[in-house]
């Protein structure tokens, strides 16, 4: 069958399992396109493996070692400068790795979640059938070849844009002539052509594949998912969602990074404070929350729903039982008293409540905490230099100690 076309099958069987135990290489919302294909069609990587060493390498290879190279012909006394570039090694260096390890993060916190929702078997057989049918269409449009071009465009624009912010920050290695006569060096023509066009072009590479999860979340949260209120996670038995901001975190480390790097450029050579970015920095961190939790926000209404209805099923159970114990135990206790203590209703009424409680404890937000610290120092810790442009390490380290006293 085409690719593209194939038939998942995540939710019958054995959750997408293969006879041989391995889960299927189609269930995947990031192993496709037209950038993928390409990477096999050069043997970058291949179906059962991601090569994340050999994809690395390549990257270093083309985004980051020809500067070095161009800069060390045309510009050798600028080559110390562009190596100790803060702003630039932060996107080359160490961006484009880690938005290549994002895509493992992403796909593996994928398919646990697809694995688990069939194991679980939290949609009856005609629901798993649509959703099998909603992941086709996803992968039809993963493998379209639109939206990576439009990613191309975008990428490109932002290069366009990098040639006015290079020239106006005047990095002294990628810049030739003086005066009026300033131009781009042959490093800065490639570093806007093609270093900054491989980091832009991966940063949407990786949003865009969590648009697909987001969108994946969106058509299952419109099933009816077989959750109960009692459950013990607290939120239907849908807890296990709560993982999947962790998947987009990688990226997030990545776009504060950069961002931050942008900022700690402005604060030592633009003259800005480090007070000049607390709104930006605010806005940066809420937008990134509600990108990250967003999708989860999805199943809000149907848990909340499960909440009111558990209170009221359960409250007329309990109304039913605790009834029965008091005629039994309270009103009708005389000649039974020493049976009072080895009745099984004692334990009944004990493992009611805490269900009850669980009910009343329901979290109609599938919220991990884990993940929102784990998204939090992806934020916070890329940021910790733009502090440190400003305020000396010694006077952080000695703020710290103070608020542990």
């Amino acid at each position: 069958m085409p690719k593209g076309t194939e038939k998942p099958g995540a939710l019958n069987g054995a959750a997408g399992s293969s006879q041989d135990g391995r889960s299927d290489i189609n269930i995947s919302l990031v192993r496709g396109g037209p950038f993928y294909r390409a990477q096999e069609a050069v043997r970058l990587l291949d179906a059962n493996r991601w090569n994340l060493g050999r994809r690395i390498t390549v990257g270093f290879a083309v985004a980051w070692a020809p500067l070095v190279i161009l800069t060390a012909l045309f510009n050798p006394h600028a080559l110390r400068g562009l190596l100790s570039d803060y702003s630039i090694n932060v996107r080359l260096l160490f961006a484009i790795p880690m938005l290549l390890v994002g895509q493992v993060v992403m796909e593996n916190l994928f398919r646990k979640i697809v694995r688990h929702i069939g194991e679980a078997e939290l949609l009856t057989a005609s629901d798993a059938s649509r959703l099998d049918q909603t992941l086709i269409s996803l992968i039809r449009l993963r493998d379209s070849m639109i939206p990576e071009a439009v990613i191309v465009v975008l990428s490109y624009v932002r290069v366009t844009a990098m040639y006015h912010n290079v020239m106006s920050i005047a990095y002294p290695w990628a810049v030739a002539g003086m005066g009026v006569a300033v131009h781009l060096s042959p490093a800065g023509w490639y570093f806007a052509a093609v270093s900054q066009f491989v980091y832009q072009f991966l940063l949407y590479i990786s949003l865009w594949k969590w648009f697909l999860w987001a969108a994946f979340f969106f058509r299952l949260s419109r099933l009816d998912l077989q959750i109960v209120p009692t459950h013990p996670d607290r939120h239907g038995g849908l807890g296990f969602l709560g993982m999947s901001p962790l998947a987009i975190a990688p990226t997030t480390f990545v776009a504060c990074a950069a961002i931050g790097a942008t900022w700690r450029t402005q604060i030592l050579r633009g003259g800005l404070h480090l007070m000049d970015f607390k709104i930006p920095a605010v806005i940066l961190a809420l937008v990134i929350l509600i990108i990250a939790f967003g999708p989860l926000a999805f199943f809000i209404p149907k848990l909340a729903q499960l909440r009111r209805q558990g209170i009221l099923q359960y409250g007329i159970l309990g109304q039913i039982h605790s009834t029965e114990f008091h005629q039994k135990w309270v009103q009708h206790r005389a000649g039974h008293e020493k049976e009072f203590l080895n009745a099984p209703e004692i334990s009944a009424l004990i493992d009611f409540e805490s269900s009850f409680e669980n009910i009343e404890k329901l979290q109609p937000f599938p919220f991990d905490k884990g993940a929102l610290v784990a998204l939090l120092i992806s934020i916070a810790l890329p940021m910790l230099p733009v502090v440190l442009a400003e305020i000396p390490l010694i006077e952080v380290l000695k703020g710290l100690l103070s608020a542990l006293k």
